[in-house]
């Protein structure tokens, strides 16, 4: 009697097939493919199971296996959809994925940085030509996930260092902190607060940074207390905003972190009676195309958004067609546009 066992795999290909995939676990093929196509009806244990056993094996679909190809679809995920500065990053996809005969499909994960089973279910069972994550992030396993059914991904935005190997496209955060404090600094003014995004997000974190570092430059301290935790919307923005302008030793200037939140403090401004720019210098971040159009007209910091998404969605549609991104992180320039809501210190 012969001793040998079959070889995992297609032997005229070398490659490894559901099939083996499933004999070298004990499952039937049905639920190896229901598990690469997504579908839900697959008990938990045995889900995992194969989704080991896929990455276990290098396993990778393609389209001659499937017979079927990728939807003309780029999926593009927000961690939240609400607001100008989400419009913008849609229409840079959008318009890159016209170019390519694409259509766009959007999803909101509703605040959660990282989007749940389901979702991914969703997707996979869609196999859009890819995937461009916002704020977003993707867990080590949902990662695999993607990777065995060659549904490429790309970050835009990084929301953390979890991302690191991923290929991802952002902008110079940090420079653009630096640059926005230099500007009021450079104007007099030497209690200056920020309010920046969440601090759990690298780009919230890397302003901060820039506004610190622009302090250390001129020989300063930061004045105390001066660095606000918001959530780049408006609301955050006037919430901080009020609490920096009724303190008794208050800042004559606020970078704030986004557009959006630079509109709470104008407001807050407002009902306290203080005048911008006589007696308070507002620096916002974005540049989104009604800075210009507020009153007084906003100084911000130019993040090229529509910029960063067409790269973005460039770099996906690379590695759909079998390129491999280099370098795999691109990080785009900001520069400071000055208007109306900046001027000299108080006397």
């Amino acid at each position: 009697m012969s001793t040998e066992t079959a070889p995992l795999g297609d032997a005229a290909t070398g490659r490894m097939t559901i099939s083996a995939i499933a004999a070298s676990i004990g499952v039937s093929v049905p639920s190896v493919s229901k598990v690469l196509n997504g579908r839900s009806d697959v008990a938990p244990a045995t889900r995992l199971k194969i989704e080991r056993a896929l990455q276990e094996h290098n396993y990778q679909r393609n389209a001659r296996q499937t017979g079927t190809s990728a939807a003309p679809l780029i999926e593009l995920v927000f961690h939240e959809l609400d607001s100008a500065w989400s419009i913008e990053i849609i229409r840079g996809v959008e318009q890159a994925a016209r170019r390519n005969g694409l259509g766009v499909v959007l999803s909101d994960l509703g605040g959660s940085h990282t989007p749940d089973q389901r979702w991914m279910d969703e997707v996979i069972s869609r196999r859009p030509h890819g995937i461009i994550l916002v704020l977003s992030m993707l867990s080590a396993e949902q990662r695999r996930q993607l990777d065995t059914r060659s549904i490429p991904y790309v970050v835009l935005d990084t929301n953390g260092e979890t991302t690191v190997g991923a290929p991802a496209v952002g902008s110079n955060n940090w420079n653009g902190g630096l640059s926005a404090t230099r500007h009021l600094i450079s104007l007099g003014h030497r209690r200056v607060a920020v309010i920046s995004g969440p601090g759990d997000v690298l780009c919230s974190r890397a302003r901060v940074d820039g506004y610190r570092a622009a302090h250390a430059e001129a020989g300063l301290e930061p004045m105390e207390d001066a660095i606000r935790w918001g959530n780049f919307t408006v609301d955050g923005g006037y919430r901080h905003g009020l609490e920096l302008l009724t303190r008794a030793n208050r800042p004559t200037a606020i970078f704030a972190g986004s557009d959006m939140q630079a509109l709470g403090v104008l407001r807050a401004a407002r009902e306290q009676g203080i005048d911008v720019p006589r007696d308070l210098s507002v620096v916002g971040y974005d540049d989104l195309p009604l800075a210009a159009w507020v009153g007084p007209s906003l100084t911000t910091v130019n993040q090229p958004l529509l910029e960063m998404a067409d790269t973005a969605a460039r770099m996906l549609l690379g590695i759909a067609r079998g390129t491999d991104p280099n370098p795999r992180s691109i990080e785009l320039a900001t520069q400071l546009v000055v208007r109306e809501s900046t001027g000299p210190a108080p006397a």
